[in-house]
């Protein structure tokens, strides 16, 4: 992806009420979104991260403006079934009616590049109630009120949802994106487990990554944070996992087992009645070369479930 900035101009900005409409795109040029996680998505205050890519598909460079305060730059339209359109955020309207200087720079996408960035939902809309919806992004290649052209992307359908349902933890059940249905542990042999999780996070879905993963289990590996688990109360047991699986999800932690192979193949599978492992030969392609990683998973099976519980991994090489 190549992109360059001109120096970044001031202006002095002060809303004013001009009429704007929708306007095709230059030939060639895409304005395109899509929600950044596969997910469920709850009334609560959870981020909704929604990926806004420009692709340039014509012979020439194509050009806009970005500003540092990206309501300056686009809007998210977002209706219920019945066509009502959803209020904007207290954030967003404070920063689009106060008189301010406002920072751009221009951006410049070659042929055949793309420019992407990432907005949340909720920094743009009040969105309080659970429900389907409809959400397209405008956007503003001369700036909002600079100009009365603005370009419309593609819709995406939004499905939130109320309340997540606490399980017997504390921490909310599991729930299948394709369905809604409450995710259910099945007695799947130690093979099986493993290659669910991993073809779940090429997937990127989050929901069912964790099915299989003895989180507690994954937290305790370290002498300090085994301690930690042990001496907390239930609530702080509660937050260690949830501060995991954020963690995690960020890349924070566990990068190994977070990284989304380009394909694996089962190598080796080994149990008894309680213990198993499961070697995995994962693969990573990049531009001229493919990684190979050995993964060792190591599973424990309770009530008849098996679930993973710690890993290594080797680095073995490359291919062309």
């Amino acid at each position: 992806m190549k992109n360059f900035c001109k120096l970044i101009p001031v202006l002095f900005w002060l809303i004013g009420v001009f009429p704007l409409f929708a306007v095709e795109a230059d030939p060639g040029v895409e304005f395109n979104i899509r929600f950044l996680d596969r997910k469920i998505y709850y009334v609560e205050s959870d981020p909704i991260f929604v990926q806004i890519t420009i692709n340039n598909n014509t012979p020439n460079t194509y050009r806009f403006k970005l500003a540092d305060e990206r309501v300056f730059s686009i809007d998210f339209d977002i209706r219920t079934m019945t066509n009502r359109r959803l209020p904007e955020s207290d954030n967003f309207i404070r920063k689009r009616t106060e008189y301010q200087q406002v920072y751009f720079r221009e951006v410049a996408i070659e042929s055949g590049e793309s420019f992407s960035f990432v907005e949340n939902l909720r920094d743009y809309v009040k969105i309080v109630q659970p429900g389907s919806y409809r959400v397209k992004a405008l956007v503003f290649p001369e700036l909002f009120r600079a100009s009365n052209f603005v370009f419309e992307s593609n819709y995406l359908a939004l499905n939130l949802r109320p309340s997540a349902i606490p399980g017997p933890d504390g921490i909310p059940f599991e729930m299948d994106v394709a369905t809604g249905a409450v995710l259910v542990c099945q007695p799947i042999p130690p093979d099986e487990v493993v290659s669910y999780m991993i073809t779940a996070r090429q997937q990127s879905q989050w929901e069912r990554f964790f099915l299989y993963l003895d989180v507690e289990k994954m937290i305790s590996r370290e002498a300090s944070q085994k301690q930690r688990w042990n001496s907390e109360n239930e609530e702080g047991r509660k937050n260690m996992v949830k501060e995991y699986r954020k963690n995690l999800q960020n890349a924070v932690i566990d990068g190994d087992i977070n990284v989304i192979p380009t394909s694996f193949i089962i190598e080796k599978t080994e149990y008894n009645n309680n213990e198993g492992t499961v070697v995995v030969l994962a693969k990573f392609r990049y531009s001229n070369f493919t990684e190979l990683r050995r993964y060792t998973y190591y599973l424990e099976r309770k009530d008849n479930i098996w679930k993973i519980v710690n890993y290594t991994v080797r680095g073995i090489g490359t291919e062309q």
